[in-house]
């Protein structure tokens, strides 16, 4: 099949109408709105604390696929293409949703207080410096 073949049969399935561009631009709005309303909502404490972030997450995900799927056509290009972008994209949202679970809920706690701490007591005891000599570096006491 030549090149030219190929061209003729892309362009053979049919292409959306700017009614539907305006459609989904409205949508992306209208979810542009939700982020909004979202993070209001917990400000003003009607939502709980980091339910915001939930939200925006979400609905920044899904005006993604919509941007990605509907407005740069990879619902209708080959399905290679489709699987060379869902691959990474997938790769990249497991790895940005188990830093914010390791920084977040997991360990939220402990990297706050590791945060606060001006040095290793907390972890390894008081440390004693030789007498005399406070700059001289410390060792745990022998126990």
């Amino acid at each position: 099949m030549s090149s030219e073949t190929r061209e003729v049969a892309h362009n053979q399935h049919a292409h959306p109408t700017n009614r539907f561009y305006l459609m989904i631009g409205a949508a992306l709005i209208g979810l542009t709105v939700l982020e909004v309303l979202g993070y209001l909502g917990e400000e003003k404490g009607t939502l709980g604390p980091g339910a915001a972030a939930a939200i925006i997450l979400f609905l920044s995900a899904l005006k993604f696929l919509l941007v990605v799927a509907l407005y740069m056509h990879l619902k209708f290009d080959h399905k290679l293409f489709t699987g060379l972008f869902v691959f990474p994209a997938l790769l990249a949202t497991l790895v940005i949703g188990g830093m914010i679970m390791l920084f977040g809920p997991v360990h939220g706690t402990a990297t706050a207080i590791h945060g606060t701490m001006t040095s290793n007591e907390g972890i390894h005891g008081a440390a004693t410096a030789p007498a005399g000599q406070p700059a001289a570096p410390t060792t745990p006491p022998s126990r």
